[in-house]
Formats: structure tokens, C-alpha cells, sequence
């Protein structure tokens, strides 16, 4: 299968081009290299540019007329520049993404696999969230998502489009050959942070909001391993007409995560277990558009595409260390 992969020169979508080649397939990136890496599309397909870009759209598909669906991930991703930028986040997420549709739908290219985000949901009393809970996403970033699936969901009422959603929750980890990873150098996400710390590399992490309603007043997660996700997305290709069959649907919508909560405060337990080193702690209050959490009800994945998580949170930890690590060497500086 040759498979069209937007974002494909960023972290998860670098992975999942790793993912798709042991599996057989051929990946084919578009990116437009204002977040990602050019060096993870080397020795792969790649074309340079956006995904709004109809002519260039086109012309990928005449010269891959193989190609017979799409995996979009490409997407501006950090809930504060969000909220500081919201103008961008509406534009490069949603109105750019109904164009890229449009095209491959009109192209007789029909299949997209979309990544979403666990941000689209609501607070959960409990934290565990299926994919039928209340969907009220708190940051420009979460709703620029949960139009995406909205739009997708039109389309596949009214078009030949059919789409299967998978709402991420939190990636952690690399490439297992460590090819590709998290390419920024500061990273803001909090497993970054803690991995920054214990390297050395900043003198204390900063824990935002500890007066939360959880076990121990910190935000709670669900980490799930970049490879794991990785392989979701490839058994979702690979099931995609069947899932949908047996969904009885042209829209599906599938939490990918591990289906367990862990808080800051056991991440930062878990990192200082894992690399044997004591990593400061300050502590501040919450940042702008952070939600309290939740973890993923994953039964619905596991029923349709055979799939669960099986990769540990230390193996995730233990991947990010050997991964920043590497980081200049791969990316060179």
C-alpha cells in the first residue's frame, strides 16, 4: 500500500513513516518544514510544501497513482501559542484541511485517517473517557480539532469521503531505532521538560497546577509510546474499509491511548526512577488552556482493529532519554 502522510517530516508522522515501511508499505511525505524535520524524510518520498497547495496535490497524485489513502497529521500543535495565536491555529488546522479534503476527494482518493486529539473532550468525573463522551475542548487548539472531525463528518455524509478519526492522547518516546523523535530542543510538552531536566540540560522542571481535582492536585495523563501509536495507524489503514463495514459508518472515531492515568507527579516519580537521577521540582500555577485530564476508554480500537497499547510508560521514559540524547546527532546541532 502506498500511503500519503501530511506532517510527514514531524515526530509522530516521521514514526509512523518508519511504522508503515516494516509493515511493508510505502509512505509518501508532505510537509511544508515550518515545524518538521528535513532530516526525517531521508531516503523517503518527500515533497516540500502545503497542504493547501491543490496544484501540488495533484501533481503527487499523478506520479503516485498508487497512493490509495491519506494519514493527515499535519497541524500546529501547542495549546498556549494557540491561545496567543489563534488566527493561525483556525487557519493552518481547519481551512487548510478542508481544502486538502476536497481535493483527494475529488481526486478519487476518498480514504483519510485523521489524526485528532484527546483535547476535544469535556472533564470527566472519573477521568476515563470513551468516544461518545461530552466533547468541549478548552483551548483554540482542542476546537480546531474538533471542527476537523466535524468537517469530516459532512463530508462523509454528503461526499464519497470516508474517514477514520483517531483521537490521540499523550505521545511519549521514538523512533525505536532512534531515527526520529520529539525534533524540538526545548520541548513544552511536560515529559520533555522532565526529560530535559534529568539530562542536566535545565537547572528544575516546573510542575504547573497542583491544587487540581486528582489523586494528588496534578494534571493526570495518558501516556501512550509514539510506536504504539505508530502501529494504530497502521492497523487502521489496513482495516479501514472492514472497520468502517463493521461500524456500519463512512465516519469512525477511535481513542488510540493506553487506557491508564498516571499524574505529573508519578511521571516525575517514574523519570527519576528511570534515569537514576534526582530531578528538581518547582512548582507554578496553571498554564492557559490546560485541562485537569483523563485517560482512554480503548475498547472500541481494540474491538475494530485488533489493536492495544503494548509498549510500558518506562520504555516510553527510557525511549525520550536515548532519544535526546541522539537528538543533535541526528537533527545536526
Amino acid at each position: 500500500m502506498k500511503v500519503l502522510v501530511t506532517g510527514g517530516a514531524g515526530y509522530i508522522g516521521s514514526v509512523t513513516a518508519r511504522a508503515l515501511e516494516q509493515a511493508g508499505h510505502v509512505p509518501v511525505l508532505l510537509d511544508s518544514l515550518v515545524a518538521g524535520e528535513r532530516a526525517f524524510t531521508e531516503g523517503r518520498i518527500f515533497y516540500h510544501g502545503d497542504i493547501a497547495d491543490r496544484e501540488l496535490l495533484r501533481r503527487i497524485l499523478v506520479e503516485h497513482p498508487e497512493i490509495s489513502a491519506t494519514v493527515h497529521m499535519a497541524a500546529r500543535t501547542v495549546v498556549p501559542e494557540s491561545i496567543a495565536q489563534p488566527y493561525e491555529y483556525y487557519r493552518n488546522n481547519v481551512a487548510k484541511s478542508l481544502e486538502l479534503f476536497d481535493e483527494l476527494t475529488r481526486s478519487g482518493r476518498p480514504r483519510v485517517l485523521f489524526s485528532s486529539s484527546a483535547a476535544v473532550y469535556g472533564p470527566a468525573p472519573d477521568f476515563e473517557v470513551h468516544e461518545d463522551h461530552l466533547l468541549a475542548p478548552s483551548s483554540p487548539y482542542g476546537r480546531t480539532k474538533l471542527m476537523v472531525e466535524e468537517i469530516l463528518a459532512d463530508l462523509s455524509a454528503g461526499t464519497d469521503l470516508r474517514a477514520v478519526v483517531l483521537r490521540y492522547f499523550n505521545p511519549i518516546g521514538s523512533d525505536p531505532e532512534l531515527r526520529s523523535g520529539v525534533y524540538a530542543g526545548v520541548p513544552s510538552h511536560v515529559l520533555g521538560q522532565l526529560v530535559r531536566t534529568a539530562l542536566g540540560e535545565q537547572e528544575s522542571f516546573t510542575l504547573t497546577g497542583t491544587g487540581l481535582p486528582t489523586r494528588d492536585g496534578t494534571g493526570l495523563r495518558d501516556y501512550v509510546h509514539v510506536w504504539d501509536l505508530a502501529r494504530a495507524h497502521v492497523r487502521a489503514l489496513e482495516r479501514f474499509d472492514d472497520a468502517l463495514a463493521h461500524a456500519e459508518t463512512d465516519h469512525l472515531v477511535l481513542n488510540v491511548g493506553t487506557g491508564q492515568g498516571v499524574t505529573v507527579r508519578e511521571l516525575h516519580s517514574a523519570v527519576e526512577r528511570v534515569s537514576g537521577v534526582s530531578v528538581p521540582v518547582v512548582t507554578a500555577p496553571p498554564r492557559p488552556g490546560d485541562a485537569v485530564g483523563a485517560f482512554a476508554n480503548v475498547d472500541r480500537a481494540a474491538e475494530l482493529l485488533g489493536w492495544r497499547a503494548e509498549l510500558s510508560l518506562e520504555a516510553g521514559i527510557a525511549s525520550s532519554l536515548d532519544w535526546m540524547r541522539r537528538r543533535s546527532e541526528v537533527l545536526g546541532g
